[in-house]
């Protein structure tokens, strides 16, 4: 072959072609994408192929910092002065050589004073340092470099935020602190008493303790400073499920109110512990477990079952339902089948007053949403305390107790004191413990959720200067509250977003709104209970009835979200737990939900998510070939694989399989009952681009080091391209297991992909040269 038909871009170094024996027409690819030989006779004596350069800061011309490192020059010819310029006597220094170099200017600052004074001033250091987490000793290196004061209470601020923000209070936010406490106060604590007596089935008083108690711990520790814990339905509801599950076990008796507080007591301090201990581990990414769909469900199945629920006792069926066997604790089926068979068996007066109070409860809600973006003072307006007040004054007035309306009652405790403290986790209470586990455990889990989306609402606006929101933060500070509350069998308190919405609209600028309201409550609990008893049970289940609607009102804008989309396994999801809970129970019904949730997520993780790749023509760059194949050009002897995520025990599993299809077929798409569909000369080179894989465990090196071991033993070559820096785990890990090694050496692992190509072309012809030689000796 003459000279000038070899390929200018294959040389090995200075040296000439080892052979004359090169392809008339090697690899398109791998010829456009070498360098020509005018810009490689000088680099290549210095730069041969093999080990990556990129991992050397100082050698590396293709590094990503600024041109003027390394394309700029002030003058022509070779210098010795100025910032960049280059000196050609000094060898670059090495990053081990570098940090020596660092340490010991750092000693030599530090080597001033005596031993003696050492021992004296550092031992605080030193028991510092070793009860400091490394991120906080990072942070603490990190403050010293930019003369920041580094202290316990900054980090114990952090911890405890209202070290923060009673620093920063101010007595202008107290008006707007104090309205608010005085709005929620008016329209929450009916509220709380309506939870407590008709979802959970323990004493009214316990529902105003949610509110006496846990804002209060919530306003300490919290990290979003407007939003507000207290009773929510859904939780309320599933108290109340543990409390009948108690009964129907024959642990106690419809009417015994103390043994009913106690089990609400445990329910709620193992759904405390749950979360305390959760945030302790730093489990706060699981509010992005469950999905979307699966909340909607779950809360629209919630308030399909309060709103039939509430039905029972507004229409003034609760004598019937009592006489009726399996209604108190059958499914919300059942007690819907009640209602419709039994509305002859109502109560006519206790009906027209349940009926007339929901509707103007809803009539009044209409009118503020639509007033409220004119009128923004709307939102002040106490609809639903006006709403009570006047029936309670009807009933004292009109005598609605004698004439068989029920009413609330006498407010006590269970235990005839006030703020009892009662341990929940006593070694008496372990059968009601392990009765109580999972549903507690869920009561925890779906308040954290509700709190989580209500704390990213509203924790987007810094109001108090260094708050930051938590998730980790928000599991101890809600676990903290209902661990408190539990000692006093408080029913569950988390947040909510409506509540903590109004606390923002109504003038709230700080934690100090919650401490407000939980002073009002203990006010309402000590001198107002009184004034509660002539409040209609009718008029009670009507609120919550209100809001059973609002919580089942959202889930339309989502279902038809979901079908414009054409989500099928999202809208699946939603009927699946709607059906369970509503035919058979809620407990039911979430624990299929979230173990539909669990198994999407795991699949999704299990996945690999490897590609073949393809060059885009006349371009440096290569983009997935399943996608587009016809429009990228591919390379003969070569595979292209793209790992483009982290290789963990979970997604390794299918790797070998998933990579052999692509050898097989090309495509991970092909089913594997085809014959090969790829010729096995196409795979004489495995490229593999690693520029995702940022982290590696112990199994996905293990899958790894048998893949490339593998390829080796059958004679395929394999190469690295776009490896991590050699100072990371990652790369300790593939020298430690061998797979440096395996390869060949670190001059496998380079910078990109077409400097692997431009590698795999340069073998091929020494090996064919090699070959034509053996071969004229031989003639």
């Amino acid at each position: 072959m003459p000279p000038s038909s070899r390929p200018p871009s294959i040389t090995t170094g200075s040296r000439p072609y080892p052979h004359d024996h090169a392809p008339l027409t090697p690899s398109g690819l791998r010829q456009s994408r070498t360098v020509s030989s005018s810009s490689m006779s000088d680099d290549t004596t210095e730069h041969p192929p093999g080990p990556s350069t990129r991992h050397d800061p100082f050698n590396d011309e293709t590094n990503e910092t600024t041109s003027l490192l390394h394309h700029e020059r002030a003058h022509d010819g070779p210098c010795d002065h100025g910032t960049f310029s280059p000196r050609v006597s000094s060898p670059p220094p090495r990053a081990g050589t570098l940090d020596v170099e660092i340490g010991s200017l750092a000693g030599s600052e530090s080597s001033v004073p005596s031993s003696e004074t050492q021992l004296k001033g550092n031992w605080k250091k030193t028991f510092s340092n070793k009860v400091k987490s490394k991120k906080m000793t990072d942070s603490s290196t990190l403050a010293q470099q930019h003369g920041v004061k580094d202290s316990w209470t900054m980090y114990l601020s952090y911890y405890v935020p209202f070290l923060i923000w009673i620093k920063q209070y101010k007595w202008s936010w107290l008006k707007g602190d104090f309205t608010a406490a005085i709005t929620i106060a008016s329209m929450y604590l009916p509220m709380a008493l309506s939870y407590a007596d008709n979802l959970a089935h323990v004493p009214p008083i316990n529902g105003l303790y949610a509110f006496a108690i846990n804002p209060f711990v919530y306003a300490l520790l919290g990290s979003c400073p407007l939003m507000v814990v207290g009773p929510e339905a859904a939780g309320s509801l599933l108290v109340g499920s543990i409390v009948k599950n108690s009964i129907d076990l024959g642990h106690g008796e419809d009417d015994n109110a103390v043994l009913q507080a106690k089990v609400a007591g445990v329910a709620v301090g193992i759904a405390g512990a749950t979360v305390f201990l959760m945030g302790v581990f730093r489990l706060g990414f699981l509010d992005s477990v469950l999905s979307r769909p699966f909340l909607r469900g779950f809360i629209s199945a919630i308030g399909i079952v309060i709103f039939i629920d509430q039905l029972i006792p507004v229409l003034g069926l609760n004598r019937a339902a009592k006489t009726a066997p399996g209604v108190a604790h059958g499914s919300t089926v059942q007690k819907l089948e009640f209602v419709l068979t039994h509305l002859s068996d109502r109560h006519n007066l206790t009906a027209i007053v349940g009926i007339v109070g929901f509707v103007v409860i809803m009539v009044l809600r209409e009118i503020k949403r639509r007033l409220q973006p004119r009128y923004p003072g709307v939102a002040y307006f106490p609809d639903r305390l006006i709403v009570v007040v006047l029936s309670a004054v009807l009933a004292w007035s009109l005598g609605w107790e004698q004439k068989g309306v029920p009413v609330l009652g006498k407010v006590e405790a269970a235990s005839g004191h006030v703020f009892t403290f009662r341990n929940p986790f006593q070694l008496s209470h372990m059968n009601h413990i392990r009765d109580a586990m999972g549903t507690s455990f869920l009561i925890g889990m779906l308040g954290f959720f509700e709190s989580s989306v209500a704390a990213k609402s509203l924790g987007g606006q810094e109001v108090v200067e260094g708050m930051q929101l938590s998730p980790n933060r928000e599991l101890v500070a809600l676990g903290a509250a209902n661990l408190v509350g539990s000692c006093f069998m408080a029913i569950p308190a988390f947040g909510g977003y409506g509540r903590s919405k109004v606390n923002k609209s109504t003038g709230g600028k700080s934690p100090m709104s919650s401490i407000l309201l939980s002073v009002i409550t203990v006010i309402c609990i000590l001198f107002l209970l009184p004034w509660f008893y002539y409040l209609p049970k009718p008029v009670l289940s009507a609120l919550i009835m209100a809001v059973a609607w609002s919580l089942i009102e959202e889930a339309p804008h989502d279902v038809k979200f979901f079908l414009r989309i054409k989500g099928w396994t999202e809208l699946s999801l939603m009927a699946v737990i709607l059906a369970v809970t509503i035919f058979f129970s809620l407990n039911l019904g979430i624990a299929i939900g979230i173990g539909l949730s669990l198994l999407q997520v795991i699949r999704h993780a299990t996945r690999p998510r490897i590609q073949i790749l393809g060059r885009v023509p006349n371009s440096d760059r290569f983009a997935n070939a399943e996608e587009h194949p016809e429009e990228l050009e591919f390379v003969e002897g070569c595979l292209i694989v793209k790992i483009p995520e982290p290789l963990t025990f979970a997604n390794t599993g299918e790797l070998k399989n998933r990579l052999r299809r692509l050898e097989l077929y090309g495509t991970a798409n092909a089913h594997p009952a085809l014959p090969r569909l790829r010729p096995q000369a196409s795979n004489r080179n495995i490229i593999f681009d690693i520029h995702g894989v940022t982290s590696m465990d112990g199994s996905g090196t293990q899958v790894l080091e048998e893949i490339v071991r593998n390829y080796r033993d059958r004679g395929v070559r394999v190469f690295f391209s776009r490896p991590v820096s050699r100072d990371n785990k990652v790369w300790h890990l593939l020298e430690r297991s061998g797979i440096v090694e395996l390869v060949g050496g670190r001059h496998r692992f380079v910078d990109d992909v077409k400097d692997a190509l431009r590698m795999t072309e340069i073998e091929d012809f020494e090996e064919t040269g090699a070959c034509a030689h053996a071969s004229d000796n031989l003639s």
